[in-house]
């Protein structure tokens, strides 16, 4: 009897299987998911105090906005890192910013809202610091994983947008509060 031959194709070197690369995307996913979490803690315990009564900038969309942007963000990025990572590229440096990222990420809302209370208009200013911090974090990364993967980088740039515009509420509220 003649041998039939196999309809599916070996991976090619150094490229993850399907399963590890569908656990990975699971686990980028999850971690961002995590982030964005305890990120939303010190916004939801805070937006009814002291942020309610501030003075918030003329082009601030409404608050219900911010939060699935937010968690759509974190999917892009999470996306990103999965897809420099299937490349074998997501390693050393790139790996730390993005890590760092991620904290910076949840380290702002910590500043923002929850220090306010003790700190008043030095928190603002503080948590302005840790924006820019994290755009330049950003700006790193797209800079890593374009020439890597050109779509891992465009998945970031709408997050490095969105952190700008909401840098420029944050400094209109460190400059009126």
């Amino acid at each position: 009897m003649p041998a039939i031959p196999e309809t599916r194709t070996a991976p090619a070197a150094g490229v993850p299987g399907i399963r590890s690369q569908g656990l990975a995307l699971a686990g980028f996913l999850a971690l961002s998911a995590l982030a964005w979490l305890l990120s939303s803690v010190p916004i939801i315990l805070n937006s009814g105090g002291w942020y309610a009564g501030s003075v918030k900038a003329p082009w601030m969309p409404p608050s219900w906005m911010f939060r699935g942007t937010w968690m759509l963000l974190y999917a892009g990025v999470a996306t990103a890192a999965w897809l420099v990572w299937r490349k074998g590229r997501f390693a050393g440096g790139t790996r730390s910013w993005y890590v760092a990222q991620l904290l910076l990420n949840a380290a702002w809302p910590v500043t923002f809202f929850a220090l306010y209370p003790a700190l008043g208009a030095v928190a603002l200013w503080a948590a302005f610091a840790v924006i820019c911090a994290l755009a330049a974090t950003l700006a790193f990364l797209i800079l890593r994983f374009g020439p890597v993967d050109a779509t891992a980088g465009c998945l970031v740039l709408p997050y490095f947008s969105w952190l700008v515009y909401c840098a420029s509420l944050n400094l209109y509220s460190a400059i009126h509060n």
